[in-house]
């Protein structure tokens, strides 16, 4: 007797006893049939079994792995698998059937990664390298070990239209976007990963669907929902009627790329547009699945949420939904300010003073309940007690970039000594650090918004876009419009991707960063990451002091100057004082000449304190005895 074997409740699943089952849910439809177009057993029709709870299902035998189909509904539309493992001819051709257990992983005794200890590194497959490819992204996995990076934090790979786009208009949740590679490529890409010591984590939308290619509504309404409002497009209906089988399909996502694809977690974006008042929240039923679906490995799951909820890094059975960490826009929005001088837009609220970035240190976000002009409402909520790794800082990510106008690179808008300060504290300072794609060796290609799709939905993104940047009041001119670039234009996709020989061009800042990390890594101080263990003091209107305390007056100082060269004298704070017996010694400086710099003179010295302006430099205690 044949006994049927099913992973997931949705899907196209090959059988050890021989053909495909295929599962989907299409409430909508009073008939459903599966076309088998390209591949074994083609040309076929065959009608699917309507069972309870609006789902369709049915073994067939002729269906193997690489059998290309679509659903036919009411002998009407023809459409795509919802839980397609591949569409090779994008989001609106076939799907195809898929053989997860053919790879063969050499990642047997990988043990998943932590939060603690982690520097993360966004990366855009199709920009990432020239040829846009898993494969090709792969060839440079070892370099971004080597340089210290500790995990890869992936943005969206779901199946979206056109030749290039961002992926946070994916339409196909199951199906690596077959524009970078066959989903094999991808488990390529992991395993040597893996191999390497670097995690990986999947940037995956919960909050949307794309505006095009997305079919869902042809097998159910109920899909979405009108109970609330969404930027980007329909809301996913997870609290409202019929909404179990839709959080099913989510859940399921989850556990699927944890699962066959072994990452080691996700990143969920935008997590205050993933509207839930069901008792538990589905962010909540996630963190669980994926937890069970992991056995015993570590994973992280980091949430972006602008309006800073803390109760998505708390315990559930403190109420909270027991998820990881959470991205820090505090930090970046004060970096910028500190690095540029404007203050304009959705920086309003910050002003890049070094009490700040101390506040930051010592309690993750800035905005923990109080008033913020921009949006005229109270911000956050408390977070003072939170370990220090649940903040993911950084000063670059993809949606900044876009944001700065013209997608420039940091470097452009700063000078070179206030950047290398500032990246200092971001990588030293006891948060998660997050490098964007490039940031390590101060790449010079933008990273612009950019989405392929039809003329006329083009024109609306175009317009769409242009009015976002309208926030900014030097980028609401209209003299600009004609330097923005159009994101459905090809070049301006081409222009985003890296050139790693700059990686030796600027080599100066490429050993920044690599010193700076091997140093993380390596201080048992700035490597403890332990709440309560760091202080600090303003020196002056744009100096501060940070003192980490390590063991047995083990400390380290980092001081950083965003001002001029500073003479401190007298100099009464006790945070500078050494200890016993012991005076402090440079340890590190970002006016290292092999940094660009011009050299560190003695900081503490019979002349008092002097502080180098536009620097960062950390020192450590070195007995007298």
């Amino acid at each position: 007797m044949n006994f049927l074997k099913r992973k997931y409740p949705v899907g196209a699943e090959l059988q050890a006893s021989g053909g495909t089952h295929f599962r989907v849910w299409a409430p909508r439809p009073k008939k459903l049939e599966l076309l088998l177009e390209a591949g074994p057993g083609a040309p076929a029709a065959i009608q699917l079994t309507r069972q309870k709870d609006g789902y369709f299902a049915g073994l067939v035998p002729q269906a193997a792995e690489g059998s290309c189909y679509r659903f036919r509904l009411d002998d009407a539309g023809c459409f795509p698998d919802p839980a397609s493992r591949y569409q090779p001819d994008g989001p609106s051709g076939s799907s195809q059937v898929i053989d997860p257990s053919a790879f063969t992983w050499s990642d047997r005794g990988w043990q998943g990664a932590d939060l603690k200890g982690q520097v993360m590194y966004e990366m855009h497959i199709g920009t990432f390298t020239r040829e846009g490819t898993w494969q090709a992204a792969r060839q440079q996995l070892a370099e971004l070990a080597d340089c210290g990076i500790t995990l890869l934090e992936v943005m969206p790979v779901a199946e979206f239209p056109g030749r290039f786009g961002w992926g946070y208009d994916g339409v196909g949740m199951f199906a690596p976007v077959h524009l970078y590679g066959k989903p094999d490529d991808f488990r390529c890409f992991v395993d040597e990963a893996h191999r390497l010591g670097l995690g990986v984590i999947l940037d995956v939308v919960y909050n949307h669907f794309g505006p095009d290619g997305n079919y869902l509504s042809e097998f159910s309404a109920d899909y979405f929902t009108d109970r609330y409002e969404c930027d980007w497009g329909e809301p996913i209906n997870f609290d409202g009627e019929n909404a179990g089988p839709v959080r099913e399909f989510f859940l399921t996502n989850a556990a699927y790329w944890i699962e066959e694809f072994h990452i080691d977690g996700l990143r969920l974006d935008a997590t205050h547009a993933i509207f839930d008042a069901s008792p538990e929240n589905i962010m909540t039923v996630i963190g669980m699945r994926v937890r069970e679906t992991v056995r015993g490995r570590k994973r992280i799951i980091v949430a972006e949420n602008e309006p800073q909820h803390t109760k998505l890094v708390r315990p559930v059975e403190n109420g909270g939904y027991g998820l990881d960490a959470l991205w820090n826009d505090d930090f970046h929005h004060s970096a910028m300010v500190a690095m540029t001088g404007r203050n304009e837009a959705y920086y309003t609220d910050y002003l890049g003073k070094p009490q700040e970035f101390i506040s930051m240190v010592k309690y993750g976000y800035l905005y923990q309940g109080q008033r913020y002009t921009w949006q005229k409402q109270r911000r956050g909520t408390p977070g003072l007690r939170l370990p220090p790794e649940r903040f993911v800082t950084f000063i670059q990510n993809h949606d900044q970039i876009a944001n700065s106008g013209y997608g420039e690179r940091v470097q452009f808008l700063t000078s070179p000594g206030l950047l290398r300060a500032m990246t200092a504290l971001l990588l030293l300072a006891p948060g998660t650090p997050l490098l964007f794609q490039g940031q390590e060796f101060a790449s010079s290609s933008p990273f612009c918004f950019f989405a392929d799709h039809n003329p006329d939905l083009a024109k609306l993104v175009e317009e769409g876009r242009t009015k976002s940047l309208a926030q900014f009041r030097s980028l609401a001119t209209g003299e600009i419009l004609p330097y923005l670039a159009d994101p459905a234009n090809l070049s301006t996709f081409e222009r985003c991707k890296l050139d790693f020989s700059e990686r030796e061009r600027n080599r100066h800042i490429y050993d920044l960063h690599r010193d700076l990390l091997r140093l993380r890594r390596d201080d048992s101080v700035f490597s403890a990451q332990t709440t309560g263990a760091v202080d600090g003091a303003v020196l002056s209107e744009g100096c501060l002091l940070l003192r980490f305390f390590g063991a047995d007056g083990d400390d380290r100082l980092l001081l950083v100057n965003f001002g001029a060269d500073l003479h401190l004298d007298p100099a009464p704070e006790p945070l500078l004082a050494p200890p016993d017996g012991t005076t402090w010694q440079t340890l590190w400086s970002s006016e290292a000449p092999r940094y660009g710099g011009i050299g560190t003179p003695r900081l503490d010295s019979e002349d008092n304190w002097r502080i180098p302006g536009h620097a960062a430099v950390a020192l450590r205690p070195e007995s007298t005895e």
